[in-house]
Parts: structure tokens; C-alpha cells; sequence
């Protein structure tokens, strides 16, 4: 989020005043849980059922890691969001905390670079990744993973349903998570019926003074609010100062709440005699090897954000306040590789209150739905 003055002030007003003057605009007719979101190709958008369903019982189905105990839901929820809301990182193979937070796969259709780093191109190629790596679901390789799906006699009809064969394949089941995962679109919000659905009164004034905010502290710079439909992410890679900050409080002791009233200070040391390092992330730059990419990451979608916190690549942050306090902030001064467009710019606590109210206006009345969706036995 970056705070603009002068000439540039005025596109943001002026695309504010447009923002607005197109709050009654009807565009063609989208299925209400799309309502907002751009056309998905016909294969995308209507996958396979026989697909959906096998991809589904794989995603929920804890067989898949190497001693049984993890599932793709474990670390993305669906009660949560689909990610975890009660830790800044997942927990792993026999208890390690991964390195980064679980990001939503509500709308990862939508997404064409998977991860934070982006280094798949698409969900079918992300989907086998966590089944490998050695800190997630850690099969030894595609291989074996495969011979463990194979051994599984309830999964021999879904693949004869599926792919008119029993025999799994690495490129049919990451084709079958990415169905299901494709599935997982939650749009129409109140945000969505105003801007896009011709509903007037789908946005109170609050939330509308917190849209205003939006544009004029200039956060549509990298959450884009489009005239037919709104991502509200560039899809691009950003260093925002995070990881920097969060290296830096790495270092200093911490309070720890042994019970409710009683509390204990732990010096790095001891955290480290009692713990493990937090794995070093150099962001984009692991994938391109460019300079300018070191503690870049994507920049995610809001859509639905108030459910999935705790915010940033690595959770450091708990509330939608508090990162709206960071970037009112400036950001922090110890990444002299911070992007430039992020200023220090005012922010009272009306405001504040005001922007939340927005944010909270993206969420969908599909997501909830989408959670209590069962996965097949």
C-alpha cells in the first residue's frame, strides 16, 4: 500500500469517482458464486465430476504421506479458509513448522504462480510437490507416492470413474487435485453485488468510506480493482519489508504464556537449545536467481481475506489491523530492497475501522458453504 500525492492523488481520486459511478453497473450474467471474477477457460471452469470427486477424497485423505498422519487439508482447512488460522506456519512431518503460512486455495483457479515463490506454473504442477517434500507429506519420491495411491484398494473405482483406468499416474492425480481445487470458487460478495450485481445497497457507508481509503492510499496499486471483475492481486512479486522485520525479531528474546497470568521471557539461545533455526527464504529469488527478487513474494488476492489470518508469507502478522498499521508505517526500514511505492501515509483509527469494514465486504457467502462440503468416505 503506498500513500500518493500530488498528481498522482488525483488518477487515484479519479479512478475512485469511477470506482463509484459504476457501483450500479450490471455486467452479463455470472453465476453468483463467480460474481466478480473473470471467465475461467472451459476446462477450468467445468471440470470433470468423476475428477472432482477423486481429487477430493485425495485431498482430505491422510494415507497419502509417508506414515499416514497428513493430508493436503491439514494444512489448508476448509473450516479455516482453507489455510490455518491458529499458526503463523502449518506443522509438518512429526511436528516441524514450515517455513512459510499456508496460503488460501479459495479462488486458486485463479492463480497462475503457485506458491509464494511461484515456482509452479500451474495446479498440476504444484500438486505432487507437497507429497514429496521431505518436511510435508515426505514420500520418498513421485515413485513411491504413486505405489502408495496404488496399493489403496478403495481408490481403484474413482480412477476407473476418472480416467477410465486404476492405475494411478502422477500426471492423473495432480489432475484430479487440480479439479478439485478448481472447484473451490467463492465470489458474489457484498463488494462483488455492488460494484459488479447493480445492488446499491450491498455496501453500507462504512464500508464504502473504507473503499475510498482503499484507492487513495493507493493499495489498488497491487490489488486492482478492475471495470468487469476484480482479482484484487497483480499476480506479481513484491519485496513489502516482511521478511526482513520478521529476521530481525528473530533475534530479540520473546515472552512466552506458560498458563493464563504467568509468563516467561526466552532468550534466543534457549529457544534455539530447545527448538530449530527458522529456515533461511530468500522469496522469489530461490526460483529466478535475480538480485532484485530477495524477499519478493506474490502478492495474494484479498477475496475473502478476513477469513484467512494470520497474514504475510510467514503469518507474522495476526489481524487485518495490524497490517494496515505496517503499511501505514511505511513498511520498515531495514530492507533497503523494499519496494519504493510503500510510504508512510495517515492513517486515524476511524479509518482504520473503516478499511477493515471494507476488506470484510470481500468475503464470500459461497466460502462457508464450500467448507462444510464433505469429503467422500
Amino acid at each position: 500500500m503506498t500513500a500518493l500525492r500530488g498528481p498522482a492523488a488525483w488518477g487515484h481520486v479519479a479512478a475512485l469517482l469511477c470506482l463509484l459511478m459504476l457501483g450500479d453497473r450490471v455486467t452479463a450474467a455470472e453465476p453468483a458464486f463467480a460474481l466478480g471474477l473473470p471467465p475461467l477457460s472451459a476446462a477450468h471452469a467445468m471440470p470433470p465430476a468423476a475428477q472432482v470427486a477423486l481429487g477430493q477424497k485425495l485431498f482430505f485423505d491422510r494415507r497419502l504421506s509417508v506414515n499416514g498422519t497428513l493430508s493436503c487439508a491439514m494444512c489448508h482447512v476448509p473450516a479455516q479458509g482453507f489455510t490455518v488460522n491458529e499458526l503463523r506456519t502449518s506443522v509438518g512431518m512429526e511436528g516441524v513448522s514450515l517455513r512459510r503460512n499456508a496460503p488460501t486455495l479459495l479462488n486458486v483457479a485463479y492463480v497462475n504462480a503457485l506458491f509464494a515463490d511461484g515456482r509452479a506454473l500451474s495446479l498440476e504442477a504444484q500438486a505432487l510437490q507437497p507429497m514429496v517434500h521431505p518436511e510435508e507429506m515426505a514420500n520418498r519420491d513421485v515413485a513411491a507416492a504413486m505405489a502408495n495411491i496404488a496399493a489403496l484398494r478403495d481408490y481403484r473405482a474413482p480412477l476407473q470413474r476418472a480416467f477410465g483406468s486404476p492405475r494411478p499416474t502422477p500426471q492423473r492425480i495432480a489432475a484430479a487435485l487440480a479439479a478439485y481445487q478448481r472447484t473451490l470458487v467463492a465470489a458474489g460478495s457484498p463488494f462483488d453485488q455492488w460494484r459488479y450485481g447493480g445492488q446499491a445497497g450491498s455496501l453500507n457507508a462504512l464500508e464504502q468510506r473504507g473503499l475510498a481509503l482503499f484507492v487513495d492510499r493507493g493499495c489498488i496499486a497491487c490489488h486492482p480493482i478492475g471495470e468487469r471483475s476484480a482479482l484484487l492481486t497483480d499476480g506479481e512479486f513484491h519485496n513489502v519489508g516482511v521478511r526482513a522485520r520478521s529476521e530481525a525479531l528473530g533475534v530479540r528474546d520473546i515472552s512466552v504464556t506458560l498458563v493464563p497470568g504467568l509468563h516467561a521471557t526466552l532468550s534466543q539461545q534457549t529457544l534455539h537449545r530447545i527448538g530449530v533455526l527458522d529456515v533461511p527464504d530468500r522469496g522469489r529469488q530461490e526460483v529466478t536467481g535475480l538480485a532484485r527478487d530477495l524477499r519478493a513474494y506474490r502478492t495474494p488476492s484479498l477475496r475473502n481475506v478476513a477469513l484467512t489470518a494470520p497474514y504475510m508469507h510467514d503469518g507474522s502478522f495476526a489481524t487485518l489491523e495490524e497490517v494496515l498499521d505496517y503499511y501505514a508505517a511505511g513498511g520498515t526500514r531495514l530492507d533497503a530492497l523494499q519496494d519504493p511505492r510503500i510510504k508512510p501515509f495517515e492513517l486515524a483509527l476511524a479509518e482504520r475501522s473503516a478499511m477493515v469494514a471494507f476488506l470484510r465486504s470481500l468475503t464470500s457467502p459461497t466460502a462457508a458453504p464450500l467448507a462444510r462440503r464433505s469429503p467422500p468416505r
